[in-house]
């Protein structure tokens, strides 16, 4: 793209003062505008409004809007991961949100964040009390993302939130990670409502996420009811619903790499331990999809019977999540295998977000 010397020079300083490429900023500035110049259309019947922080790729945003949500604010420091939410959302997220000021966030009912797990320092603790200075659960969180979501629910103060993480998050840090983030939203003044989640009855793949739903007490009082969604399907998801029927030959495993898996595993079998591939079963589940299988694909490999097996392909990834085959996937392979393996099962989220909602539904009209 050819551009007169005086806009390249005014990209070029975004490009220092961001820390980005030219061409970053030339598409983002694209996809900034464009919008502007479409012709209006009908917006959607909305019931609430939320905000999407560490959003990724979007699978919060998808279940949120599935439930006639409208998002009002997004946050995603990762080049790769906005640039897939752009593509799909036409919306470029805001950047680090430690430096994003909770005031030049819009208001909002509900707050989702799938925010990163950091252990907790409580070592400032007593120099402060030392110092006369009170100090309380969310001050032992400054220095850790987590912060970062407290202090918006503080400035903000939404109806209600949802928080997802790995399910070892109960046990991060020897379980002090859990206790302070419970007692940082109970100081905050929320009911909160806590389970462990598995996706597999809504996609074929086992992956536990513990979730944490908390809905505002200084608005709604003491006494909030809210269930976690449960569900049994007649039919139970299986991998050979994902698959797609020719699959290109570089999927499929070299025999150098088939062998040291085969070797690798065999190894620590000898040893009595459980490490190594995992092979799928069609009719059955996978193991948890994480953002390291675009190293070798070893936690879920497709048999292809007398043949080496296969990796799944980045869109087999995204149906094993729950994204629609309109989900644009515009990165690289590596890219995608992380972006996929770090985000969310959509339909299962969709299910909580059903249930937040209703029952905000029943708190404000009582």
């Amino acid at each position: 793209m050819r551009v007169e010397d005086k806009v390249y020079e005014g990209l070029s300083r975004i490009s220092e003062a961001t820390n980005k490429p030219i061409q970053d900023c030339i598409r983002e500035a694209i996809i900034y505008y464009i919008p502007r110049e479409m012709p209006p259309q009908k917006a959607p019947k909305t019931k609430f409004t939320f905000i999407d922080l560490f959003a990724g790729i979007g699978g919060m945003r998808l279940a949120f809007e599935a439930n006639k949500g409208r998002c009002v604010f997004s946050s995603e420091w990762d080049k790769y991961c906005q640039k897939t939410y752009s593509v799909n959302f036409n919306e470029v997220p805001a950047g680090d949100i430690t430096a994003i000021a909770a005031k030049e966030i819009p208001d909002h009912d509900i707050l989702v964040a799938g925010f990163p797990c950091q252990p907790f320092s409580i070592a400032g603790v007593s120099k402060k009390n030392s110092l006369g200075r009170e100090t309380g659960f969310l001050d032992k969180t400054q220095g850790t993302l987590f912060f970062d979501v407290a202090r918006i629910v503080k400035a903000k103060r939404p109806k209600a939130f949802l928080l997802e993480n790995v399910k070892n998050l109960k046990n991060h840090d020897r379980g002090n990670t859990w206790r302070v983030i419970l007692a940082t939203l109970e100081e905050l003044d929320y009911e909160v409502f806590t389970a462990v989640l598995d996706g597999q009855n809504y996609t074929p793949q086992h992956r536990e996420r513990v979730l944490i739903v908390g809905f505002d007490r200084k608005r709604y009082g003491d006494g909030v009811s809210f269930s976690f969604p449960t569900r049994k399907p007649r039919a139970k998801p299986k991998v050979s619903d994902i698959l797609d029927d020719d699959v290109e030959e570089r999927y499929t495993l070299s025999d150098h790499l088939w062998q040291y898996l085969q070797n690798y595993a065999e190894k620590h079998r000898s040893k009595g331990n459980g490490f190594g591939f995992g092979m799928a079963e069609l009719d059955g589940v996978t193991r948890t999809l994480s953002a390291r299988y675009y190293k070798d694909g070893s936690e879920i490999l497709i048999p292809q019977g007398g043949r080496n097996p296969r990796r799944l392909t980045p869109r087999e990834c995204a149906r094993l999540q729950g994204f629609g085959d309109d989900f644009e996937i515009p990165v690289s392979d590596t890219q995608a295998y992380k972006q996929f393996g770090n985000s969310i099962v959509v339909p299962l989220i969709t299910a909580v977000g059903k249930s937040m909602v209703k029952t905000l539904e029943a708190l404000d009209g009582r």
